[in-house]
C-alpha cells in the first residue's frame, strides 16, 4: 500500500491547506472549503486535497460541491485510500461499496495505531472490549465452564480485545488488516499467534477448530453482515462462541453507510442475519458504545453460539432453546 500523500509538493498550497484546516477546526467550514478550492486551482492533481476539500464541504452542508470533490478524487486515487466510494456512497450519489474498502480501512488504521488506546479509551470512553468480555465470562460461569480453547481476536487492533480475552483462552490468535495494528498488539505480548490479513478471507481459509472469537468495534466497517457470520460460522467449532458489537440504528433499512463512513445496523435485522447463518443467540444488549463528537454512539453488543452437531438438525427455534439449557461442549 502507497503512503498518503500529505504535502501538495507547493509549499504555498501547503500554506494555505494549513489555513483551511485551521478554520474547520474553528468549525468555519464553509471558509475552509473556499481556502481549499483555491489551493486546489494550483494544484489540481493533489489527492489529498480533494479529500479535504470534499469534506470541508459536506461539513459546510454543500452536497453537491462535496460529490465534485469526491468524484475527483475517485479519478486520482485508483487504490481507494482515501475512501471516496464510501464518502460518494454516505451522500446518497452511489450505492454503497460491496464488502469491506480494504485500502481505506488499512490506511486509517495504520494511521490511528500510535494513538489508539489514548483517543479511543481516555478521549472516547469506549467500553466496549470490557462490556462483550463480560458477556462471554457470564456465558462460560452459567454452563459451568473455566476457559475456551482456542481463541481468535477478529480485528485485533492494538490487543484490548486479546487482553480481555487472555485468561479465558488457552491459545489466542489476532488478526487485523493493519500492520500497524498488529505490530502494536504484538508489543503487548497477549497473543500466541498473529496474522495481517482481511477477516473474511483469513476466516475462509482456516476452516474449523475455533471455540470463542470476538469483534469489538469491527463488523461496523465491514457492512453486510452475511459473509463474515458465514464465515465465522464455519471458523468456529461446534458449540464455539462469537461474541461482537455492531453499531445501531432505529430506521427500517437493515443496513445504512453513516457519515462517519461506518455502518450502522438494524437490530432486528442482525438477530436475523444471525439466525440466516445458522447462529443461536445467546445474549444481546442494545447500549452506547463509545462518544462521537460528544454524543454517544448508539451500539448493540451481541453474543451468539454455533449449534453442536446435532442441533444442526433441529429449526432455528428449537435450537436456540436447547442451547439455552446444555453445556458448551467445544470450550474446556
Amino acid at each position: 500500500m502507497r503512503p498518503l500523500q500529505n504535502s501538495s509538493g507547493d509549499l504555498v498550497v501547503d500554506r494555505r491547506a494549513g489555513f483551511a484546516a485551521a478554520l474547520a477546526r474553528d468549525k468555519d467550514f464553509s471558509a475552509a472549503a473556499e481556502v481549499m478550492a483555491s489551493a486546489m486551482e494550483e494544484r489540481p492533481g493533489w489527492t489529498a486535497g480533494w479529500s479535504l476539500l470534499g469534506d470541508y464541504r459536506a461539513e459546510a452542508g454543500d452536497s453537491a460541491g462535496a460529490i465534485a470533490a469526491y468524484e475527483q478524487l475517485a479519478r486520482l486515487d485508483a487504490d481507494g485510500v482515501f475512501g471516496a466510494g464510501l464518502k460518494l456512497a454516505a451522500l446518497g450519489a452511489t450505492p454503497p461499496p460491496r464488502g469491506t474498502e480494504i485500502a481505506y480501512v488499512e490506511s486509517l488504521f495504520d494511521d490511528y495505531a500510535g494513538r489508539f488506546d489514548r483517543e479511543l479509551v481516555v478521549g472516547l470512553g469506549y467500553t466496549a472490549p470490557a462490556r462483550l468480555a463480560a458477556l462471554v465470562e457470564a456465558e462460560l460461569r452459567r454452563r459451568g465452564v473455566e476457559q475456551a480453547g482456542h481463541a481468535l481476536d477478529l480485528g485485533c487492533g492494538t490487543g484490548l480485545m486479546g487482553e480481555r480475552l487472555r485468561r479465558r483462552a488457552s491459545f489466542l490468535e489476532g488478526v487485523d488488516l493493519s500492520g500497524a495494528m498488529v505490530e502494536a498488539a504484538g508489543r503487548k505480548r497477549v497473543y500466541d499467534r498473529l496474522h495481517k490479513a482481511e477477516l473474511t478471507a483469513f476466516l475462509a481459509g482456516h476452516a474449523g477448530g475455533g471455540d470463542l472469537m470476538a469483534a469489538a468495534d469491527v463488523l461496523n466497517y465491514c457492512g453486510a453482515l452475511a459473509p463474515i457470520l458465514g464465515a465465522a460460522f464455519g471458523r468456529l467449532a461446534p458449540g464455539g462462541l462469537f461474541a461482537f458489537t455492531l453499531e445501531r440504528h432505529e430506521g427500517p433499512e437493515p443496513m445504512l453507510l453513516q457519515a462517519s463512513l461506518r455502518y450502522a445496523h438494524n437490530e432486528t435485522a442482525a438477530l436475523a442475519a444471525c439466525r440466516d447463518a445458522g447462529f443461536a443467540i445467546v445474549a444481546s444488549e442494545a447500549s452506547p458504545l463509545r462518544t462521537d463528537r460528544g454524543a454517544p454512539v448508539p451500539g448493540l453488543l451481541l453474543l451468539v453460539r454455533k449449534p453442536d452437531r446435532a442441533m444442526a438438525e433441529l429449526s432455528a427455534a428449537e435450537a436456540e432453546l436447547v442451547a439455552e439449557t446444555m453445556p458448551l461442549v467445544a470450550l474446556k
